[in-house]
């Protein structure tokens, strides 16, 4: 579905929106590190996706929303793999071993790997998106072999595997018959909710006690506030400002993840995490600075939110 064109809004209604996707979508990473306090990993997924999936279903049926065709749920359904199982759960695996910003400034490759599945499709990169996309991989490959990666195998191929299932779920999707974007969101998420629920089988996962207060409010808190707040803001955004600008929590996000991280959560971070993340950022900003200038008007991405 294409995006209406874009449709006027106050400064102040753009700045609240936007400061409300760094926030909420910035802060998720902590929260997930909260919440694995009392929750496994992919367990964790399978209760945030449901519930968040399930009410905003419920809410666009009432609103008169269709429901995805038989069809769409079947893509929805894998897409769900890339897009929930392999992005999300897999940050929430990769946390029960790294800090909250180390998977941040891992995931915030995405684009460089979007950019690359995008030029495979048949769309070759301008120059500028070319120094863009190799400036951000010195990035990613400073973060892999310098940082605090090296000491945790899993932390290490989780978050290598996550930004880039991302990546191919939000190319892949651009070709394919999907519901507007809130359904399509909560389709996912529902979906994706049962892929979760395989893998803590097969993970071996179980609740050894009933999962303490802070921990439960933490996921719920990914709910509400990642889930449904977050998503909403970013749609909103993507109907109203450019994409360039709606899309700009991709390099504001892994900062803010890592400043909570510090303040909030006692994580540190050597010189060699802070500067692969620059390093990654500089290469995602080159990327989206020149899509801007480039670009026509685009689809809002049939994705339910970032990995986190």
């Amino acid at each position: 579905m294409h995006a209406p064109a874009a449709r006027t809004a106050s400064p102040l209604a753009i700045g609240a929106a936007l400061a409300s996707l760094y926030v909420l979508w910035g802060s998720t990473y902590l929260a997930i590190r909260f919440a694995l306090k009392g929750y496994p990993p992919f367990m964790l997924g399978a209760c945030r996706m449901f519930i968040a999936g399930l009410l905003m279903f419920i809410v666009l049926r009432l609103r008169g929303t269709p429901a995805p065709t038989a069809k769409q749920w079947r893509t929805l359904i894998v897409l769900s793999i890339f897009m929930v199982l392999l992005s999300n759960g897999f940050v929430n695996l990769a946390e029960t071993q790294v800090s909250s910003g180390l998977a941040a400034i891992a995931v915030a490759s995405m684009p460089l790997f979007a950019g690359v599945f995008a030029m495979l499709r048949g769309r070759h990169p301008s120059r500028v998106e070319w120094i863009g996309l190799v400036v951000g991989f010195l990035g990613v490959v400073w973060l892999n072999a310098g940082s605090a990666l090296r000491g945790s195998t899993l932390g290490l191929v989780c978050l290598t595997i996550a930004p880039i299932a991302w990546a191919w779920g939000s190319i892949w999707s651009r070709d394919q018959d999907l519901p507007e974007p809130f359904m399509a969101a909560s389709g996912q998420m529902i979906a994706g909710s049962g892929w979760m629920l395989v893998a803590a089988l097969i993970h071996g996962e179980r609740f050894a006690a009933v999962p303490s207060t802070s921990s439960t409010l933490a996921m719920l808190y990914l709910v509400v506030a990642g889930s449904i707040f977050g998503f909403t803001a970013y749609i909103w955004l993507l109907h109203h400002v450019r994409p360039a600008l709606a899309t700009s929590y991709a390099y504001v996000n892994p900062p803010l993840a890592v400043v909570f991280g510090a303040l909030i959560g006692g994580e540190h971070f050597t010189m060699q995490d802070v500067g692969a993340m620059a390093v990654i950022l500089v290469g995602v900003v080159i990327i989206t600075l020149s899509k801007a200038r480039a670009a026509k008007p685009s689809p809002p991405v049939a994705e339910s939110e970032p990995a986190a």
